[in-house]
């Protein structure tokens, strides 16, 4: 039985976080073992700490948290291309499957609006449940790739150094008018 959402907090997180964030992204990196589209390097794989501080620091980091404060997933994100940019969106597979990630999520696209941004966008693999599926179930839609912008190309070389970029795909949420 899933547990409700109502034990879970959102909000923003703290420098204190990142050793707790690192955990839980590479628990969660874990998850796209059997599936083969990540190399056992990248399978090890994490945000690095300097990268999650200096987001804590500026406001670009979400955690989801127990009662007791425990860090159990995070969002991480950045303004690029005049949009908000997921970075990251890891939740602790412990704590899978009950409506964390979507909250995250949730949390993103509110921020977004906050900032009066009117586009969240991310790059997934398109075809993995807990990826592609899951962003599209909440509203996101696949760029193509003849309508992806210099900085979406940019990011796709990046990732084809460790990734099958030909799996992956860039996504965008349109928030509508402030």
């Amino acid at each position: 039985m899933q547990r409700a959402l109502a034990e879970y907090t959102i909000g923003t997180a703290f420098t204190t976080d990142v050793e707790s964030l690192i955990v839980i992204d590479c628990a969660a990196g874990q998850l796209f073992a059997p599936t083969g589209l990540l190399s056992e390097e990248a399978l090890q794989d994490h945000v690095p700490g300097e990268i999650l501080h200096a987001a804590a620091e500026s406001g670009d980091l979400f955690a989801a948290r127990l009662p007791d404060e425990t860090p159990v997933g995070f969002a991480l994100v950045s303004l690029r291309g005049g949009t908000l940019y997921l970075d990251q969106l890891s939740v602790h597979p412990d704590y899978g499957q009950r409506g964390i990630g979507a909250a995250l999520l949730n949390h993103v696209v509110a921020e977004a609006r906050r900032r009066k941004l009117r586009r969240v966008t991310l790059s997934t693999f398109r075809d993995l449940p807990w990826n592609g599926p899951f962003y599209a179930k909440h509203g996101f839609r696949e760029i193509r790739r003849g309508d992806m912008t210099d900085w979406m190309l940019e990011l796709e070389q990046i990732q084809a150094e460790d990734l099958d970029v030909s799996k992956r795909c860039f996504m965008v949420r349109k928030i509508g008018w402030l």
